[in-house]
């Protein structure tokens, strides 16, 4: 059963993927995007049923349903994937169940093989491990007396901000690809903590959760404004072990 919380969160990402998508169609709109009425038609199931999810209604749509909007909304894979998570349904077309948060052994393993930084997050994106080239690169992360937070770092930390020379893009980009970990887990109290207290503690975070925007995790180009080494570019790539895909390795080959 989906609680009020995930009710809610489900409808108000419903109805921001509803305004969002692009209409071509002649004339002046009143409202952005599509409406109810254009939503339940691609989605072929009734405009009242759109209401009452948009308005988080106590009802369960079914993975079917889901489908359905899913398609009526043009959604990306991660979209879809955070879609489902919202609605405690499992789809078809992705296998991932969620598991416990302990840690990955074999992800530890390979973070202290690799000859550049390398670390390991977990579903709330705690860094579970990291070798020394990560300790170094990331000026004050491990500093924490707490299980070192990457969100809560980049977020608050005063040493993120010098050290990430494209702040303000960055941080569209990580929030949109942790809301699609947080669809996956929104029903652990631990998840919805980290998303409190960063919503308490950074207006940058307040504000862009609101937007609703979901990603993958991409990688690509990542630059580094170093106190001591000065600027740094290197090439991001997440992998995820198979036996364990809710654990992320990032690593940060050097460029050159």
């Amino acid at each position: 059963m989906m609680t009020e919380d995930q009710r809610k969160l489900l409808g108000s990402f419903v109805r921001a993927r509803r305004e969002s998508v692009a209409v071509d169609r002649p004339g002046r709109r009143r409202t952005p995007g599509l409406r109810r009425e254009e939503l339940a038609d691609r989605a072929n199931i009734s405009a009242t049923w759109v209401t009452w999810i948009e308005q988080g209604r106590d009802v369960r749509p079914s993975a079917h349903t889901l489908d359905h909007l899913a398609q009526g909304l043009c959604l990306s894979r991660a979209e879809r994937q955070y879609l489902f998570s919202l609605a405690g349904r499992e789809d078809p077309a992705d296998p991932f169940a969620i598991l416990p948060q302990d840690a990955s052994a074999s992800i530890d393993a390979l973070v202290d093989c690799l000859p550049w930084p390398a670390y390991g997050l977990n579903p709330i994106w705690n860094v579970t491990c990291a070798n020394g080239y990560a300790r170094e690169l990331f000026t004050g992360l491990f500093d924490e007396t707490e299980a070192p937070n990457l969100l809560r770092y980049f977020f608050t930390h005063p040493s993120a901000r010098i050290l990430l020379p494209d702040w303000d893009q960055r941080a569209l980009r990580i929030l949109a690809e942790f809301r699609r970990d947080y669809g996956r887990t929104v029903s652990d109290p631990r998840t919805q903590s980290v998303v409190d207290w960063l919503k308490a503690n950074s207006e940058t975070f307040a504000a862009g959760w609101e937007k609703q925007a979901v990603s993958e995790r991409e990688g690509g180009r990542r630059s580094f404004n170093h106190a001591a080494k000065g600027l740094l570019h290197y090439t991001q790539h997440t992998l995820a072990n198979p036996e364990r895909p809710d654990f992320k390795l990032v690593t940060l080959q050097p460029e050159g």
